[in-house]
């Protein structure tokens, strides 16, 4: 999306150099990625980096409402509750469609935002590898706010590690290595030293929790939270005995689950914004829109991608028996807006944000980018593409 760059990165690329990015990946996590990764990452020109920090900042001005729990209070299914929440999140990640107004200035278009952790630990690698492998120039970073290689692994340990011994705090995951993010565990526990469980392997004791570290039992004080809690309800009888993870344990939750869902598309109507699609909750949309084929079905608590109607009629929204789960968002339309030697691609920015305990404002750290040329953007729908994938990108300040 800089002219120069691209041109000058498209010309030089070679599949030797883009093997070579994979094996190095491979060899600083100790794991091959299971979903594709693109063959160049995103150059964001200044004006839009403006945008979408402007954007992601009203956002954040939002969750600072005084009354954000109040109006997010029904954002969380009452049958996921999970005790001991805390004041705010730690992560927050905001993702946005890159798109295109009428006279052709490229714009951030919010698609969905999450209390949730991210690709965290593997993003700094991928972007570390990129500049290894590739020429991109040292006038963009990949990081924000001053932030660096190392420290931006200081603030993860200190905001997942905290004041614990790191074999005390865990990263916490369903069959972590059935996942397909398995390689941001790897390169999470290299950088930090703290070591991935499965729930099925947590060992409780009256509200403590502990797990068999080389076969000797170990407390566990703080979670680092992969787990997303709808998911677990839906495998919970297939995963055979575990620890309830709903109840009121002795444990602090980096970040606690119950941001995920504060922290959604639920929250989309309550913006109002000009990166901001406009969202209404589908039972108090005051009149169906007549261009309704300018709008996309929302499913509030169903995630990626699962559920979303893209082509609504009214009949859709007939059928429709719990209004109150729904919302109704203005269709974004994606811009080609990264030109490759194979095509135009399309792209989502994910913007990365981090909350200390006892700081006024969450802090934008990071970014992750994924590049597609079909309809659907997410990772798994690139298989058969070239130059598509997961990426991140580099910033022009």
């Amino acid at each position: 999306m800089i002219p120069a760059i691209r041109t000058s990165y498209n010309q030089q690329f070679t599949p030797a150099q883009y093997q070579a990015f994979l094996d190095g990946i491979a060899a600083d996590t100790g794991v091959v990625p299971a979903f594709r990764i693109a063959e160049t990452p995103v150059f964001v020109p200044a004006a839009l980096g403006s945008k979408l920090v402007q954007a992601c900042e009203e956002i954040v001005d939002v969750l600072l409402r005084p009354d954000f729990k109040t109006i997010t209070k029904d954002a969380i299914p009452p049958s996921l509750k999970v005790p001991r929440e805390n004041e705010h999140p730690h992560f927050i990640v905001i993702d946005f469609a890159v798109c295109k107004t009428d006279d052709g200035a490229l714009v951030p278009q919010l698609i969905e935002l999450q209390g949730f952790p991210t690709m965290l630990a593997f993003q700094e690698v991928m972007a570390r590898r990129f500049k290894t492998h590739f020429n991109i120039p040292a006038t963009l970073s990949n990081f924000f706010n001053g932030l660096d290689e190392s420290s931006y692994y200081q603030l993860l340990r200190d905001m997942i590690i905290g004041p614990f011994a790191p074999e005390e705090v865990i990263l916490l995951e369903i069959k972590p290595e059935e996942q397909k993010t398995r390689i941001d565990f790897h390169s999470t526990e290299k950088n930090l030293g703290i070591t991935t469980v499965c729930l099925t392997a947590l060992i409780q004791e009256g509200k403590k929790l502990y797990y068999l570290r080389d076969g000797v039992k170990t407390p566990v004080q703080r979670i680092y939270n992969r787990i997303i809690f709808d998911d677990l309800q839906q495998q919970s009888e297939t995963l055979g005995e575990h620890v309830n993870l709903f109840q009121d344990l002795d444990v602090e939750w980096i970040t606690h689950p119950n941001w995920f869902y504060r922290i959604s598309k639920y929250i989309m109507p309550f913006i109002h914004s000009e990166f901001v699609p406009k969202s209404w909750f589908l039972h108090e949309l005051p009149v169906v829109p007549a261009d309704l084929e300018n709008y996309v079905l929302k499913p509030l608590f169903s995630f990626g991608g699962q559920g979303v109607l893209i082509d609504v009629t009214p009949e859709d929204i007939d059928r429709i028996k719990d209004p109150e789960n729904w919302i109704l968002q203005r269709k974004v339309k994606y811009a080609p807006a990264i030109t490759t030697p194979t095509g135009p691609a399309i792209c989502e920015i994910r913007m990365i944000y981090i909350w200390q305990d006892g700081a006024a404002r969450p802090v934008l750290v990071h970014n992750l980018a994924r590049i597609s040329k079909g309809k659907m953007i997410g990772v798994g729908f690139n298989s058969k593409d070239t130059w598509v994938g997961g990426s991140c990108c580099f910033f022009e300040f």
